[in-house]
């Protein structure tokens, strides 16, 4: 049988997983490549640290990016760097010396995807990146190539496994933010340092891809707006689940005629609805197309293996050649007059809005809350305010919950700046978005 001699750069979590799949599953890999493909190298930073982690056959292991670099048998390698550097510079050394590339390298191709993709197509080489976005969930086939007969409408995402599982044993268990981050980085689900799975870093980095697929648009993830889980309050969990709604890291891109609309937010979702389901490490996609409707997407987007998954799909799909097909057919990332992306003013944006306030308990309070909001054309849905001791004092300070009609993002966040201004409500007042 023909072989495909592979290489692997980076040999942590993703990268032993894929190691794994390549070396015990060899038949099944064999089957659907019509090849063998052949573990040839992996580079690492620490040789001895690498042993500890998995055992490989001897000669695989190295510490040197010129044993991959100066090797012409290989021809794809599975780039599982994290970052930007020197991430950047390793891709480009490797096309440059005439291989075919695998990442899982979101955050890269998020700021770097124009130069890499433009550099690709001068030297005949290729990108595949699946594993990029949501793990296990083929979303970047899906997108590019299986609804390529339909204009996409919308796209709707819990594209972060870590932060879901996080709000997902938060709001189930009632666990501690802390406890729960430590489980995920225990499990896997998080990196040492989560920063950038939790403030939203990494879903609008995911949506940046997304979006670029599914409309054309060149987009800058610094751009899009977003606003992460690290300051979720455990009582707004529970208030929404009192109103019937969860709260989910939602991902949003819609196309209108205004223009894209993007955002990244904590936003409640009615319990029972498909992206409301998603639990802990999952990630789902809701995209909706001018011709097939709504599709749906639910998957693992976070672990070893999941991920790992995707790599290996791709890199089957390269060594076949169906990646170069696609590549060269599509033009991912087309840096020569890319199509500008229009986001549209948020502060037009309209929707429904959850509001917690902590405010005095006293006659008028109610009623000047509700003045503020009626001078911004904000209607009151529907509102709880848990009865109280009538014993205690009316200068005690209570939370109030309340869920709005639609209203514009400019009006609900002038009213909430107004909110915070009244001597009835004390500190920062909770705005959550609401989707239907």
């Amino acid at each position: 049988m023909e072989k495909t001699n592979i290489a692997i750069v980076g040999l942590g979590t993703v990268g032993s997983g894929v190691a794994r799949l390549l070396l015990d599953h060899g038949d099944r890999t064999a089957r659907h490549a019509g090849r063998t493909m052949w573990l040839r190298k992996a580079v690492v930073r620490d040789i001895e640290k690498a042993k500890q982690r998995m055992a490989l056959p001897d000669g695989v292991l190295t510490d040197s990016l010129d044993d991959v670099i100066n090797d012409e048998e290989i021809t794809v390698v599975a780039q599982l760097i994290g970052g930007l550097e020197p991430a950047r510079t390793i891709m480009l050394k490797l096309m440059e010396s005439g291989k075919d590339i695998v990442t899982a390298n979101k955050a890269l191709l998020a700021e770097h995807g124009p130069e890499l993709f433009d550099r690709a197509r001068q030297l005949g080489r290729s990108i595949a990146f699946e594993a990029s976005v949501a793990g296990g969930i083929p979303i970047i086939a899906n997108i590019s190539q299986c609804l390529s007969a339909n204009q996409l409408q919308s796209l709707e995402g819990i594209l972060n496994g870590t932060s879901n599982f996080i709000v997902s044993q938060m709001d189930e268990k009632g666990s501690d933010y802390a406890d729960v981050v430590a489980e995920a980085q225990r499990l896997g689900y998080a990196e040492a340092d989560p920063t950038m799975d939790v403030d939203g870093t990494d879903a609008a980095q995911k949506l940046a891809i997304l979006a670029h697929l599914a409309f054309g648009a060149t987009i800058n993830w610094n751009d899009i707006p977003r606003i992460g889980i690290d300051g979720l309050d455990p009582a707004d969990l529970r208030y929404a689940r009192e109103l019937g709604y969860r709260i989910k890291l939602l991902a949003v891109a819609n196309l209108t005629e205004a223009g894209l609309e993007l955002s990244v937010a904590p936003t409640l979702l009615k319990i029972g609805t498909p992206l409301a389901e998603v639990r802990n490490a999952f990630n789902a996609i809701r995209a909706v197309g001018d011709a097939v409707g709504p599709v749906f997407y639910h998957g693992l987007g976070a672990g070893q293996m999941p991920t790992a998954s995707a790599v290996v799909a791709d890199l089957i799909d390269t060594a076949v050649g169906r990646t170069k097909l696609t590549f060269q057919t599509l033009e991912y990332f087309c840096g020569e007059n890319p199509p500008r992306a229009i986001q549209r003013d948020a502060a037009s944006l309209k929707g429904r809005f959850y509001l917690r306030l902590l405010v005095a308990n006293h006659p008028g309070t109610l009623g000047a809350i509700a003045n503020v909001l009626s001078d911004h054309s904000i209607s009151i849905a529907s509102v709880i305010q848990h009865e109280t001791d009538t014993s205690e004092s009316t200068d005690r300070m209570v939370p109030l919950v309340i869920m709005t009609h639609e209203a514009t993002e400019g009006a609900a966040s002038e009213a909430t700046n107004k909110l915070e201004g009244l001597s009835v409500v004390s500190g920062s007042v909770v705005r959550l978005r609401v989707k239907d």
